[in-house]
């Protein structure tokens, strides 16, 4: 019996010296020991806080009232009336259907004109310009799919629809009630390129147009070919002069999200006025997701992308008031 407990005691150890490492603490094992990690996929701690090392001067969203002194800023908050107008493109005599928000308070207000992506203007998007307009603006959304009954959710781009939302540019700037005699393009998806077209292609740019502000834009021709929709952008963002501001999720689709960024580092590096933000934790459709699906960073980065690109935009329009 003895022999047999003995046996028994000693295979336990053997098994135990297998299936635990003896440790090494307080012993020199060799000079080229390296420290064990968790993972055996990422390097570095995951627990660690990122960090922003940029100058102070260019951290524009730094705001030292709020992060010294505790003074938030008080948003501009307006109830919104609404109503369905068209305009006609002169190219070709197209009715375009639209939507005009404004503050239901009296008085004049500066333009924007909002352009809907693939989803088309349905009602979850028409709540983009809606909040827009609740932070003073007058906006014009187009509905350039119903002025071409084209059916929601393309996928080939129609050209001529680029020319129906650069006739909304006109039909804004002639409304009593805009206070500007420039707007701004403030657009989302595939309406970030009829947007770029607008500045670029039909020349508003410095004219009509003060700036362009786009949420996880489509930078490239919907119709250019999968290799040109993933390694390249729209050649038409070179060209963007105005200042511009581009909002993204960290969890951007990524053949848009590589566009983007390339394009805006070459934007950047030609000196240009550009400003890319990226909101962790959100992905493409951040700022329209239903209530079914919706997370808590979806709607903190919604409330703050929105106040941030109306700040943006009453900046570079304050100076073409009429």
């Amino acid at each position: 019996m003895k022999v047999i407990t003995r046996a028994f005691s000693l295979g336990c150890i053997s098994l135990l010296a297998i299936l635990l490492p003896v440790s090494t603490h307080g012993q020199a094992t060799s000079d080229k020991s390296v420290s064990a990690t968790t993972s055996d996929t990422v390097v570095g701690r995951m627990l660690e806080a990122p960090v922003n090392t940029r100058p102070l001067s260019e951290k524009f969203w730094l705001d030292e009232a709020w992060f010294e002194r505790g003074m938030l800023q008080v948003p501009l908050n307006y109830e919104v009336i609404e109503r369905k107008v068209v305009y006609l493109n002169p190219a070709d005599s197209t009715e375009v259907p639209a939507i005009l928000y404004r503050p239901k308070n009296p008085g004049k207000y500066p333009g924007v004109l909002f352009q809907h992506g693939r989803r088309g203007l349905d009602e979850l998007v028409q709540r983009l310009p809606r909040r827009m307009a609740a932070r003073g603006f007058v906006v014009l959304a187009p509905d350039v799919y119903s002025a071409r009954f084209i059916d929601k959710l393309p996928i080939e781009h129609m050209l001529e629809t680029e020319g129906d939302t650069n006739a909304g540019v006109d039909y804004l700037l002639a409304q009593p009630d805009v206070s500007t005699s420039k707007i701004c393009l403030y657009s989302h998806t595939r309406g970030g390129y009829y947007t770029l077209q607008v500045a670029v292609k039909f020349k508003r740019q410095k004219k009509e147009v003060a700036c362009y502000v786009s949420f996880y834009p489509h930078w490239q021709n919907p119709n250019a070919e999968e290799p040109m929709q993933v390694y390249r952008y729209a050649i038409e963002a070179d060209s963007l002069e105005i200042p511009t501001m581009i909002l993204i999720g960290e969890y951007e689709q990524y053949q848009r999200r590589r566009s983007i960024e390339t394009a805006v580092k070459s934007m950047k590096n030609a000196g240009k006025s550009v400003h890319l933000i990226i909101y962790p934790g959100v992905g493409r459709g951040f700022d329209f997701r239903p209530e079914s699906v919706r997370t808590f960073a979806d709607d903190l980065a919604t409330k703050d992308s929105t106040m941030r690109a109306a700040l943006f935009m009453k900046k570079y329009l304050n100076s073409w008031k009429k």
